[in-house]
C-alpha cells in the first residue's frame, strides 16, 4: 500500500519543481528589467535618441523587491539634466568600462517619461573610444536569457 502513495507524492514533487522553474525563468535573474519590469516594457525604439553630456552623479538604488539595485545616473547636456537608467548593478560591475561623476559620455537610449518627467532608458553608452553596450536595437537587455532566443 505504500508504493500507491509513493508514484504520486513524487509526481506531485516534480510538477511543483517543475512550475517554480518556469516561475523563475519567466521572472528573470534579480535585478533584471524583464518582461514584468518597468524599464523593458517602457523601452520605446520609437524614441530612441543619442544624447552627450557630463555625468553629474552616479546611484545604486535598490529594486522594489530587494531582490538586488539599478544603477542610475544624472547627466547634463546643453540643453537639460536628464536621469539615464543604466541596468542592474550586478551586470554592471562585470563590465569593462565604468561611468563616475564628471565623465563626459553620450548616450543612445529611449527617452521615456517616467513619474511625469523624462528620462533615458541606455542602450550604448560611449566614454571617449570604449563603448558600454547594454541593449540590442529593439530594446532587450544584454543581460536578458530572452537575448538567445
Amino acid at each position: 500500500m505504500k508504493n500507491a502513495y509513493r508514484i504520486p507524492a513524487v509526481l506531485l514533487s516534480v510538477l511543483s519543481l517543475l512550475f517554480a522553474l518556469a516561475a523563475y525563468a519567466a521572472e528573470g535573474t534579480p535585478g533584471e528589467p524583464g518582461a514584468k519590469h518597468r524599464h523593458h516594457r517602457m523601452y520605446d525604439t520609437k524614441t530612441v535618441e543619442t544624447i552627450s553630456g557630463e555625468v553629474v552623479n552616479v546611484k545604486t538604488i535598490p529594486n522594489r523587491r530587494g531582490t538586488g539595485s539599478g544603477v542610475h545616473l544624472m547627466l547634463k547636456t546643453d540643453k537639460e539634466e536628464i536621469p539615464i537608467s543604466l541596468g542592474p548593478s550586478w551586470y554592471l560591475d562585470k563590465q569593462d568600462v565604468k561611468i563616475g561623476q564628471n565623465d563626459k559620455i553620450e548616450v543612445k537610449g529611449s527617452r521615456v517619461t517616467f513619474k511625469g518627467k523624462p528620462a533615458l532608458i541606455a542602450a550604448e553608452v560611449k566614454k571617449g573610444t570604449a563603448l558600454l553596450k547594454l541593449r540590442d536595437e529593439n530594446g532587450v537587455p544584454a543581460w536578458s536569457r530572452r537575448k538567445a532566443q
